[in-house]
C-alpha cells in the first residue's frame, strides 16, 4: 500500500506524506515570530511590547509552594518578585544583546516577561524567599500557620449556684 500525500494546487507533490509532521510548537512560534515582525512593520516599533511567559515548575510540599522559573542569562536587577495575598507576580526583561556583525537567525526570547500564579489556600507573604542560580529562579512561598483546633472545657454550674432572681 502506498503511502498517501499532499499535493498542492499545483499538482506538485509535496516532500513529507500525510501524519508526518514536524514540532508543532516549532512552527506556532515559528508562526508566533512571523505574525510579530508582520506588526511591527505595520505599525511600527513604536507599539507596545507583548508580555511572554517564561517556564515554570510548581511544587507543593507540607510547608511550601517552591516556584522554579526558566530565566537564562537574566541578572538579578533584571527581575521583580511581587506577592499580594495568594498571587505571587514574577516579571522582568530580558534585554537584547548588542551584536557585531549580521544576525542571520534568533530564536532566543528577549523583550518583557511576566508570570502569574495563584496559589490555594493562605500564605505567608512576608516569609517569601528569592533566589537565581544557573539560570532559574526559585520562589519559596511559604503556606501561613494554620490556626490548631483547641479543645474548649464545659463547666457545669451546680444546683445551688443558680441566679438569684429578685423577689419582690
Amino acid at each position: 500500500m502506498a503511502t498517501p500525500v499532499r499535493r498542492h494546487r499545483g499538482g506538485a507533490m509535496q516532500d513529507r506524506p500525510v501524519g508526518w509532521a514536524r514540532n508543532p510548537l516549532t512552527e506556532f512560534d515559528q508562526l508566533l515570530s512571523e505574525m510579530s515582525g508582520l506588526m511591527e512593520s505595520t505599525v511600527g516599533s513604536a507599539a507596545p511590547a507583548v508580555a511572554w511567559t517564561p517556564l515554570a515548575d510548581v511544587t507543593e510540599s507540607d510547608d511550601a509552594f517552591h516556584v522554579e522559573i526558566e530565566l537564562p542569562g537574566v541578572k538579578k536587577k533584571d527581575i521583580n518578585v511581587e506577592a499580594n495575598g495568594q498571587e505571587v507576580v514574577v516579571t522582568g526583561e530580558i534585554k537584547e544583546k548588542e551584536r557585531k556583525g549580521v544576525l542571520r537567525r534568533s530564536t532566543r526570547r528577549t523583550g518583557s516577561f511576566e508570570y502569574r500564579l495563584r496559589l490555594p489556600g493562605e500564605v505567608d507573604t512576608e516569609k517569601i524567599n528569592a533566589r537565581i542560580s544557573d539560570g532559574v529562579l526559585t520562589v519559596t512561598v511559604p503556606k501561613a500557620e494554620v490556626t490548631k483546633p483547641r479543645h474548649i472545657e464545659i463547666s457545669e454550674t451546680g444546683e445551688g449556684t443558680e441566679s438569684t432572681e429578685s423577689k419582690g
